[in-house]
C-alpha cells in the first residue's frame, strides 16, 4: 500500500511563516461571551497566584511582631486568596474546557460537511481513513490544546510577566541577575521549537497513513482473507505504524531534549539566585520575608517558563494539526456550483443531451474516457449503453450526475446546462442503482427510505415489491426492520442489488440510471427486476448501462460504446443485422449460452 505523500521542505518552511494556529480563530470567535468569561477567571486566577507571596511575605515578617492580631490577619487574608484562587481555577477549567469541546464540535462538523460535498476526483488523491484520522485525531489533540494547553499558557505569560514586575520590585539586584539567563533559556525554546514543529506535522502525517492503511484493509477483509493476503497485509500495517512510531520517538527526543535544558538552565540560576539572596539577608540587606517572597515569585517565573517550554510543543502539535484540517476545508473541489445557478425547469420532463463531449479522469490524464461524445434522448426513452470495459459506458452516468465535469462540450438536462445549475437542484430529479451497491449499518427498511426520506412504510413495501425484494425481506428475523450490517454484509450480493434498486424506484425520478443493475442477481430475479424496469420506463427517461445483452434488448435505442466513442447506434435487431461490435458482442453471449445449455 502506498505511503503518505511526504511534505517537501520548501512546503515547511511556507507553513512556519503562516502560522495555521490561526486557523481556528474563526472558530472561536463566535463564542466571544464564553471566551470573555474564560479570560476573566484567568486573570484572576493569575493575580491571586501573584498575590499569595505577598502574603506569605507578609506571615513571615509577622512572626517577629508582638501584635498577634495583625498575624492573624495576614493568615486569614492568606486562606482568603486560597478560596479565590481556587474557585477561579475551577471556572477557568469549566469555561476553557466547555469552549474547546465547542470548538471541536464545530470544526469536526465544519470538516465533514465540507468533505461529504467535494466530488469523487478529491478521493483519487486521498485515502479515506486519512480523512477520518483528520476528523478525529487531529480535532482530539486540538481540544487538548484549546481545552488545555492554551488557557494554561496563557496564565504562566501573566504569571511571567506579573512576576518579573513583582521581582523587580522586591529587589533589582536579584532580578537583574535573574534575567542575565534569560537568553540561554530562550535558544534552546526557538531552535529546538521550530524543528519540533516540522516532527510533529510528520508524526500526524504517518498516523493518518497508519489509520488508511487500516480502514482500506477493515474494508477489504473478505478479499483479503479470500487470496490469504493476511501477513502481507499486517506487514503492511506494521511497517507503516513503524513509521509513525519512529516518527513519533523523534519528535518526544526532542520535546525532551529540549525541556531538560530549560528546566537545567532555569533552576540553576534560581539556585544561585537564592544563594546570593541568602548572604544579603545575612548581610541585613533585606528581610526574610522578601527573600521568601522574591524566591516564590523567581519560582513560579521559572515555573512559567518550564511550563510555556513544554506546552510550546504541544502548541506546536496543534500547529500541524490545524493545517492538515485547513487543508480539508480549503480544499479546492473541481466541480463547484455557479454564483448565480440556473433553475431547472419546474416541470421535468428527462430529456438529456450530450454536446461533443470530451473527458479524461484526473488520475488517467493521457487515456480519454469519452472522446467527442454527441448524443440526444428523449424525454421518456430507454436508451441502453453497450460495450466492451473500459469503453465509457459508466463515464456518461458520471458525468450526467456532474462527479466531474468534461474539458470540452456541454451536457443539458431538458435544455439547460447541468454545469449552470446547482447539483443539489438537478440531481433530485436523478435515480441511480450503481454496479457496486452501497448498503448502510442500518435496517432494510431505512436502506430503501434512504432514496426518499419521507416515504411512508407502505411506499418503502412498494417500491421493495417492484424491485423482487419484498419475498426475501420479509423472511428476515425482523422482516425490513432486520439490522443488514456494516455495507449490508449480511446480505447476498444479489439482494443488496435489489434493496438499491428499491431505493430508485422510491426515489421517483423523471431520469433512471442504471449501471449494470441486475449483474448480481439470479435468472428469475432478473426477470422480475427487468419487468419492474420495463414499468418504470415507461414513464421517465432511462439509461441503462450493461454487459449482459439480454437485459437490454427491449430497449427504444442501444447505444454501442468503443474507446470513449459511439461507434453504432439502433435497436437490437438493427444492431445484430448491421454486424460490427454489438453483432459480435450479441452473438458471443446468446451463441456461447445457448451451447452452455
Amino acid at each position: 500500500m502506498a505511503a503518505p505523500e511526504v511534505h517537501s521542505e520548501k512546503e515547511r518552511a511556507k507553513s512556519k511563516k503562516i502560522g495555521p494556529i490561526a486557523g481556528l480563530l474563526p472558530f472561536i470567535t463566535p463564542y466571544k461571551g464564553l471566551a470573555m468569561l474564560a479570560g476573566f477567571a484567568l486573570v484572576l486566577t493569575a493575580g491571586l497566584s501573584l498575590a499569595m507571596p505577598l502574603a506569605v511575605r507578609r506571615v513571615i515578617d509577622g512572626f517577629g511582631s508582638d501584635d498577634l492580631s495583625l498575624l492573624d490577619k495576614y493568615f486569614f487574608a492568606a486562606l482568603a486568596i486560597a478560596g479565590l484562587l481556587a474557585l477561579g481555577t475551577g471556572l477557568r477549567y469549566y469555561m476553557v474546557t466547555r469552549l474547546g469541546e465547542r470548538v471541536v464540535a464545530d470544526i469536526r462538523k465544519a470538516v465533514f460537511a465540507r468533505v461529504i460535498g467535494l466530488s469523487p476526483g478529491f478521493y483519487e488523491n486521498i485515502m479515506t481513513g486519512e480523512v477520518l484520522s483528520r476528523i478525529t485525531t487531529d480535532t482530539t489533540l486540538i481540544l487538548s490544546v484549546i481545552g488545555s494547553s492554551v488557557s494554561v499558557a496563557l496564565r504562566n505569560v501573566l504569571i511571567f510577566l506579573g512576576g518579573m514586575v513583582l521581582m523587580l520590585l522586591t529587589s533589582a539586584k536579584l532580578t537583574g541577575l535573574v534575567l542575565l539567563i534569560v537568553p540561554a533559556v530562550l535558544v534552546p525554546i526557538i531552535v529546538l521549537g521550530r524543528k519540533l514543529r516540522g516532527l510533529s506535522r510528520d508524526n500526524q502525517d504517518w498516523i493518518a497513513a497508519s489509520s488508511g492503511n487500516a480502514s482500506e484493509a477493515l474494508l477489504s477483509v473478505q478479499t483479503v482473507q479470500a487470496f490469504t493476503h493476511e501477513t502481507q497485509t499486517r506487514e503492511s500495517f506494521s511497517e507503516v505504524t513503524e513509521r509513525a512510531y519512529h516518527s513519533a520517538k523523534s519528535r518526544i527526543g526532542t520535546r525532551a531534549l529540549m525541556t531538560v535544558i530549560v528546566i537545567f538552565l532555569i533552576f540553576s540560576g534560581v539556585v544561585g539566585v537564592l544563594w546570593i539572596g541568602a548572604r544579603d539577608v545575612r548581610a541585613d540587606q533585606m528581610s526574610t520575608g522578601a527573600l521568601v517572597q522574591f524566591v516564590i515569585y523567581a519560582v513560579l517565573v521559572s515555573g512559567a517558563v518550564a511550563a510555556l517550554s513544554e506546552i510550546w510543543g504541544e502548541l506546536l502539535r496543534a500547529a500541524g494539526a490545524t493545517e492538515r484540517l485547513v487543508e480539508l476545508l480549503n480544499a479546492e473541489d473541481q466541480v463547484t456550483d455557479p454564483a448565480s445557478p440556473v433553475p431547472l425547469p419546474a416541470d421535468v420532463k428527462g430529456a438529456i443531451t450530450f454536446e461533443e463531449v470530451t473527458f479524461h479522469y484526473p488520475a488517467r490524464p493521457e487515456q480519454a474516457a469519452l472522446n467527442g461524445i454527441s448524443v440526444e434522448i428523449k424525454p421518456g426513452e430507454t436508451v441502453a449503453l453497450v460495450g466492451p470495459s473500459g469503453a465509457g459506458k459508466s463515464t456518461v452516468l458520471q458525468l450526467l450526475l456532474r462527479f466531474y465535469d468534461p474539458e470540452q462540450g456541454a451536457i443539458r438536462i431538458d435544455g439547460v446546462k447541468i454545469k449552470d445549475m446547482a447539483r443539489s437542484d438537478f440531481r433530485r430529479v436523478l435515480a441511480l442503482v450503481p454496479q457496486d451497491p452501497v448498503i448502510f449499518a442500518d435496517t432494510a427498511r431505512e436502506n430503501i427510505r434512504f432514496g426518499r426520506p419521507d416515504a411512508t412504510d407502505t411506499e418503502v413495501e412498494n417500491a421493495a415489491k417492484m424491485a423482487a425484494a419484498h419475498d426475501f425481506l420479509t423472511a428476515l428475523p425482523d422482516g425490513y426492520d432486520s439490522y443488514v450490517g456494516e455495507r449490508g454484509v449480511m446480505l447476498s450480493g444479489g439482494q443488496k442489488q435489489r434493496i438499491a434498486i428499491a431505493r430508485a424506484v422510491l426515489r421517483d425520478a423523471a431520469i433512471l440510471l442504471l449501471d449494470e443493475a441486475t449483474s448480481a442477481l439470479d435468472s428469475e430475479s432478473e426477470l422480475a427486476v427487468q419487468k419492474a424496469v420495463e414499468e418504470m420506463s415507461a414513464s421517465r427517461t432511462t439509461l441503462i448501462v450493461a454487459h449482459r445483452l439480454a437485459t437490454v434488448k427491449k430497449a427504444d435505442r442501444i447505444l454501442v460504446f468503443d474507446q470513449g466513442k459511439i461507434v453504432a447506434s439502433g435497436s437490437h435487431d438493427d444492431l445484430v443485422a448491421e454486424g460490427g461490435l454489438y453483432a459480435r458482442l450479441a452473438r458471443l453471449q446468446f451463441t456461447e449460452g445457448l451451447a452452455a445449455e
